[in-house]
């Protein structure tokens, strides 16, 4: 555990005192959790009870470990899951000490008085920045001031970029939170300055450039982003789109900004907007793809782009295309990272014979002509000729691979080879002792676990004596393989006219061997499907003669009349010769795929070397713990758990091979809380790149966000914070009836209540309406979200929602539930607030009358559908039925939650509060009945039969014992059970519609 620094200290003694509530605003990489765990650490007793708010399971597990390791076991953090049953929770929270528990569970337990809210001393909230009007935190701060004034309440923030939407929003979360003190620490603090100066790590920077060809790529990547913004902002005049910009589109936050701006009028704006904004994301993506991904990889990518956008779901021709792929900047992009990977030196891949691909090249004449040639101990210039003939057995000829390696490759080799010269120097020095601080442990850092694994596969297969650019030829070569064999069954997929089922965000793992070799073990339907292939490929060359021109002309004649994006039809033939070539000549996945030549090794014989080699007296040697000299670990960028790891490996030489701002503040702090530790740190960083644009652009955007905040802070008005108490007069003083009779008015001083299913705590409507005045009863429900009064019961949807309960049937149960229990049955839709107030986007919309002007014929069930009528019902007409066949039942429609607040508040003017044990009641003996060994799934066919309803569905089933056996009963015994209109409907139904001929 590394030591507190003196800044660290300064904070906590600024915030530890439990008669007070703070608001910690700390920047990130500082060592935040270091800071609650102490605070923790201090609160930790049987006699008291500490809650931990917000936080994530990681984060927990993380903070439970740092307690353990400072002393904290017994019993230490624990943590309340949704597997925990309500006693177990009254056990826990009686005991007293740390718990970590969930917003949705703890605010549950609050107003069910399962946990006692007045014995609480202390809420710790994590992720403060989240907290909103809307949000459950808020809500648990208002129950938790309502019955405890003297507990405290610690809120801890690390995103201050966050902290900037809105109008004031630091006095909207020191509100909603009643805090009126705040503490920011930026890393400009003074006591952070002078804590980090002390000591200073080594830092050596390395600016690799950018090769030619990526930085061809990112400057038509730009031009590509800045064109599209421009069309974004010329579509929509109307709007303020001031703060869209190529320096906000580095950065993932950008896509929300983008979104947000747009939701008002989201439902108005066209596909070709929605469109442009999926755009953004996609070459925002790209530039960092650039500089992650391989050459193969990025190459992989580009044209899965191209797939998704020219091919629809349904296999045809994609309407709206993506803008940008028909300009000349995507045409650079495509082609500079083809030139990366390969070249194409004939307009027509040729293929060698089959003769030529023989491997009769046998090992014993290449070494004659080495030693008639270059004599015996010169045999590199023809290793290097035989690789080349080794690989033309597995590449088309004409094909001339270039495989381009990222400049950081090449840079991390050579970082590395200084690394171990300067740990051969300092063990030269007798400096290796076991009593220096430190490991001889080398850390690599990226900021993704795909550049991790990427990284040590390069780190596995590099060889050291290769001229520079090409020690990871090996590893190219391999993925370029890969890269073949995907390219063909690109191939076999677009030929039935369908994208690729491989999405983009999974390119890296096909390029990877361990997920392309699985595809050999496939069933013999999928083998005999290949082979059918197989044949269709070679007669379809037979029938082009092997004539290449002929087959061009006719793609260009196949082409001709249709409009497509930059490098389509380049890419599906490339894709048809390459797929062609692999099954004339029988190449398959397993011998593409493999390391060598040879071919796969056996399991036999990989079984029998691992027996060998546990018989071996080196088995320490080889099965053992490697020295921290020859240890690299290669870890992508984490949360404070990266302090933890630091703390644990303590490194001496750190390869920071992305840049990120926490981190380097994280190695500051680990320097100086280790005295007498050298760390060297090497800092990578593309020169004009957009890696660096963003790194020096998030620097500036955190320093001008703790700026205005510190500039809030001083200049704010303090929140008055509300005195509320369970139960006030407002909330007792209801209604005064006049409608008994006499004219006698009667004052009602009973609280009004709203009974909410706990299910709908995911929600932000229970909190609001507690911060209006009522009484908020949860319960778990099996009819309705709300109860309002004894006969008024509500079912709230959300537009998702609603769209999914109309899909899969869902919302017709639940509102025939609601009108067999309750008098008024309320279906309650709710929009969500700053966005749009529409079901559905105009241009979604469709007609349900003809073009001619006659109403569509009605199509008789089960019936071929009409080509002239709608392809599917929209929400509007599956609305009306269900009004239709549910009279009774009312709908709502609200504008955000603040609105339904107050339609709930008129609903229950005049009227009797709900009792929970009746609504609890409801629906729980249907439930009871199912239970009972009742098939839900006869039951559910017996319901969909004519004639029979939810009144009388029970009472059938206590008649007959199977679906069966009504079927078998006659017409009178069915009149019997369910009447005489009824039963003839319903034995009609089951015994001559099915000779009826549509």
């Amino acid at each position: 555990m590394l030591a507190l620094l003196p800044f660290h200290k300064s904070i906590l003694e600024d915030i530890h005192d439990p008669a007070t509530s703070d608001f910690v605003l700390l920047a990130r990489g500082l060592g935040l959790r270091r800071i609650v765990c102490t605070l923790m650490k201090i609160y930790d007793s049987p006699q008291s009870l500490t809650l931990l708010l917000n936080a994530s399971p990681d984060e927990e597990s993380a903070i439970g470990e740092e307690l353990g390791v400072m002393g904290c076991r017994k019993p230490g953090l624990r943590a309340v899951g949704y597997e925990m049953g309500r006693k177990d929770r009254q056990d826990l929270y009686n005991q007293g000490g740390l718990v970590s528990v969930t917003s949705r569970i703890l605010v549950v337990d609050m107003l069910q008085s399962d946990i006692p809210t007045e014995l609480i001393t202390g809420i710790i909230v994590l992720h403060a920045e989240k907290v909103t009007p809307l949000s459950l935190e808020a809500f648990i701060v208002r129950l938790y001031r309502e019955k405890n004034k003297i507990g405290f309440l610690k809120a801890f923030c690390d995103e201050p970029e966050h902290i900037t939407s809105g109008l004031s929003p630091l006095r909207t979360i020191l509100k909603e939170l009643q805090l009126r003190t705040v503490h920011i620490y930026p890393r400009f603090h003074e006591d952070i300055k002078k804590s980090l100066a002390e000591r200073r790590a080594d830092v050596i920077e390395v600016y690799p450039h950018l090769t030619e060809s990526m930085k061809d790529i990112h400057t038509a990547t730009v031009q590509c982003m800045t064109t599209t913004l421009a069309e974004l902002k010329r579509s929509n005049t109307t709007l303020d789109l001031d703060d869209l910009n190529v320096d906000n589109a580095y950065f993932r936050s950008f896509d929300a900004i983008v979104r947000r701006q747009l939701d008002p009028v989201w439902h108005k704006v066209g596909p070709k907007t929605k469109q442009l904004v999926s755009d953004l994301a996609t070459l925002r993506r790209l530039l960092t793809y650039l500089l992650s991904y391989d050459a193969l990889a990025f190459h992989a990518y580009l044209e899965t782009i191209i797939a998704s956008n020219t091919t629809g779901a349904g296999g045809g021709q994609k309407q709206h295309q993506s803008p940008w792929l028909l300009t000349d900047a995507a045409n650079i992009i495509f082609q500079v990272a083809k030139r990366r990977c390969y070249t194409l030196s004939k307009k027509k891949l040729t293929f060698p014979s089959a003769d030529d691909l023989d491997p009769a090249e046998d090992e014993e004449a290449w070494a004659a002509l080495d030693e008639i040639e270059f004599g015996a101990g010169a045999g590199r210039r023809a290793e290097k000729e035989k690789e080349k003939e080794k690989e033309k057995k597995w590449l088309p000829e004409g094909m001339d691979p270039v495989l381009e390696e990222l400049p950081k490759w090449e840079t991390l080799a050579e970082v590395m080879e200084e690394i171990e010269n300067e740990m051969l120097r300092f063990e030269s020095m007798g400096m290796s002792s076991s009593f220096t601080p430190g490991s001889n442990t080398v850390l690599i850092m990226t900021s993704s676990t795909r550049t991790s694994n990427l990284v040590s596969e390069y780190l596995e297969s590099m060889d050291a004596s290769a001229p520079p650019g090409q020690k990871g030829r090996k590893m190219m070569q391999r993925k370029l393989r890969s890269y073949l064999w995907w390219k063909s069954k690109l191939s076999g997929q677009k030929g039935d006219g369908r994208p690729p089922s491989r999405l983009p965000e999974k390119v890296g793992h096909v390029l990877d061997v361990g997920d392309a070799a699985q595809d050999e073990g496939v069933s013999e339907a999928l083998k005999r499907k290949d082979r059918e292939r197989v044949e269709r490929q070679q007669n379809r060359r037979r029938v082009r003669g092997g004539a290449a021109n002929a087959s061009v002309s006719t793609r260009g004649k196949e082409k001709k009349n249709e409009v497509t994006a930059v490098g389509e039809g380049s890419m599906k033939d490339e894709a048809d010769d390459i797929a062609e070539f692999l099954m004339t000549h029988g190449t398959s996945a397993a011998e593409l795929l493999s390391f060598d030549d040879s071919g796969p090794p056996s399991l036999t014989a990989f079984d029998e070397d691992i027996a060998r080699s546990l018989d071996a007296p080196e088995f320490d040697d080889v099965y053992g713990l490697l020295a921290p000299q020859q240890t690299v670990v290669v870890r992508s960028y984490s949360d404070d758990s990266d302090d933890m790891m630091l703390a644990e490996i303590q490194p001496r030489f750190i390869v920071m091979f992305e840049p990120n701002q926490d981190f380097i503040r994280r190695i500051e702090v680990y320097r100086s809380s280790s005295p007498g530790l050298g760390v060297r740190l090497y800092f990578m960083m593309y020169r004009n790149s957009s890696e660096e644009h963003k790194y020096l652009l998030g620097l500036r955007r955190e320093k001008d966000a703790f700026e205005r905040l510190i500039k809030e802070r001083g200049s704010m008005l303090m929140p008055i914070l509300e005195e509320r108490r369970s139960g006030s007069n407002d909330a007792m003083i209801k209604t005064i009836s006049s409608r008994i009779a006499g004219g006698r008015k009667e004052l009602n001083k009973e609280p009004s209540s709203v009974i909410v299913d706990v299910r709908e705590f995911r929600s932000s409507l229970p909190s609001l309406l507690h911060a209006s005045g009522l009484v908020i009863v949860p319960a778990t429900l099996t009819v309705g979200d709300y109860v309002l009064t004894p006969d008024m019961c509500v079912e709230r949807k959300s537009i998702p929602d609603l769209v999914s309960s109309f899909n899969s049937g869902r919302l017709y149960t639940q509102c025939e539930l609601m009108s067999v229990h309750y008098k008024q049955p309320i279906l309650l839709i709710e929009f969500e607030e700053h966005k749009s107030f529409s079901l559905e986007a105009v241009s979604d919309m469709k007609s349900y009358v003809k073009p001619t002007g006659k109403y569509p014929q009605k199509k008789p069930n089960n019936g071929p559908a009409d080509p002239d009528g709608p392809s599917a019902p929209s929400i509007q007409s599956k609305l009306v039925l269900l009004t239709l066949s549910f009279p009774r039942l009312r709908i709502i429609w609200s504008s955000s939650p603040y609105a339904t607040c107050n339609i709930f508040a008129d609903l229950k003017l005049n009227n009797p509060e709900p009792d929970p044990s009746t609504a609890i009641s409801v629906g729980a003996e249907d439930d009871a009945e199912r239970g009972a060994g009742v098939n839900a799934a006869a039951e559910e066919l017996l319901r969909s039969l004519p004639g029979i309803t939810a009144k009388n569905v029970h009472y059938v089933m206590s008649k007959v014992g199977s679906v069966r056996e009504l079927c078998e009963l006659g017409l009178e015994q069915v009149q019997d059970i369910l009447g005489v209109e009824p039963g003839k409907t319903c034995y009609e139904f089951m015994h001559k519609s099915s000779r009826k001929k549509w």
